[in-house]
């Protein structure tokens, strides 16, 4: 049995091995053309996340559509990015060890991008400089900031003005500005988001209306995730680059946080019954090595078995408890959504183009990998 399920469904499903993830590029088209229209209709504004899809085509497609700024996690991400044609990425995870030699490297090898990164550490921030200063370079640097989500960053206070002054006098890097991730920020309410965005990033302009005061420059701001990108775009009297990640391919979990966002959910599990271990159990091929598990049942919405429960989920298997087992064969293939895309698109080396109902081109999941060549 095929769920009826016409807007996932691909034609050609009888030749596709599973699991996999289908991405809909036209799906993908309508998420970027709307994160454009989201900031004001001007790409300048946006510097997406690619960790969420690691795709080298969809970095061809964002592109196409004017945007030239990048945001990575990983110096896999920035290679696969660069080797795309990204002329602009930040690296948003302070290098530190021999991550700062690879970031070098990486400058190094594409010497036209514009490359930048993050610093919340005095100690890390005078090896960076060492490091440029030794190859020759001029690295930017973006003083991360700690709004709330307690994970990176430095509170927006004293110590963070004293970092950002001694970045500025440091040789080998040059100041590109403050950078705050605010992913802690997620209601649904767009009135109650919004008055938490102003509340959380009061401190961040203040410290920028305190660094221009002492004759510091600050040439960027670099702020927000998904759910809050469109509200910090619209900041009267501040510009702000906005970070996008899950917009591209969009999940169920990100539409439960972010309805207003109107994104069209572009990436699409295909997997199928395996086993029917008892009369009202299924097994599918959707184990922990092809869906997102870090977070609460159900990881993964599927069509026409939105009622199932999940009763083992193992690195291979499924096991669904559903009155309607009897309705489904072995073989028979089952759709639907991750909760969580970006450890989903992770977990898989290629995933399928899907164009006019068919699955028609693999796409390498290349920055899925921890190392290319650098």
């Amino acid at each position: 049995m095929t769920q009826n399920v016409p807007r996932y469904e691909i034609a050609n499903a009888a030749e596709i091995a599973s699991p996999t993830v289908l991405v809909h590029t036209d799906r993908v088209e309508h998420n970027l053309r709307r994160m454009i229209e989201l900031v004001g209709g001007d790409p300048a504004r946006l510097r997406p996340h690619v960790k969420t899809h690691k795709l080298a085509p969809i970095v061809a497609m964002k592109l196409a559509h004017g945007i030239r700024k990048f945001k990575v996690s990983t110096i896999a991400e920035a290679e696969m990015t660069a080797q795309a044609g990204g002329p602009d990425i930040l690296l948003a995870h302070q290098p530190s060890g021999p991550g700062i030699a690879r970031l070098i490297a990486l400058m190094q090898a594409y010497p036209k991008v514009r490359w930048s990164t993050l610093v919340d550490d005095a100690g890390n921030l005078a090896a960076l400089g060492q490091a440029a200063q030794a190859a020759g370079l001029t690295l930017p640097l973006y003083v991360d900031l700690n709004v709330g989500m307690n994970r990176t960053g430095i509170a927006p206070g004293e110590a963070a003005a004293a970092l950002y002054a001694q970045l500025c006098r440091t040789p080998g890097v040059a100041a590109g500005g403050l950078h705050a991730y605010d992913g802690h920020l997620r209601d649904p309410d767009d009135a109650v988001l919004e008055a938490q965005v102003r509340e959380t990033f009061a401190p961040v302009w203040a410290l920028r209306e305190r660094l221009l005061a002492q004759g510091l420059p600050v040439p960027r701001l670099i702020a927000s995730g998904t759910p809050t990108f469109a509200i910090m775009a619209r900041t009267p009297g501040i510009e702000v680059e906005v970070g996008a990640g899950t917009t591209a391919l969009w999940d169920f979990g990100q539409e439960e946080v972010s309805p207003s966002h109107r994104m069209r959910n572009a990436a699409v599990l295909m997997a199928r019954v395996i086993s029917k271990p008892t009369s009202d159990r299924i097994c599918l091929d959707l184990g922990h090595k092809a869906v997102g598990s870090e977070m609460t049942h159900p990881r993964v919405r599927l069509f026409g078995l939105e009622d199932a429960q999940a009763v083992v989920h193992s690195e291979e298997h499924l096991v669904l408890q559903t009155p309607r087992a009897g309705q489904y064969r072995v073989g028979d293939v089952v759709y639907g959504l991750p909760r969580h895309v970006c450890p989903t698109m992770a977990l898989h080396s290629e995933v399928w183009a899907v164009r006019d109902g068919r699955a028609d081109e693999r796409w390498p999941v290349t920055a899925r990998a921890r190392r290319l060549t650098i």
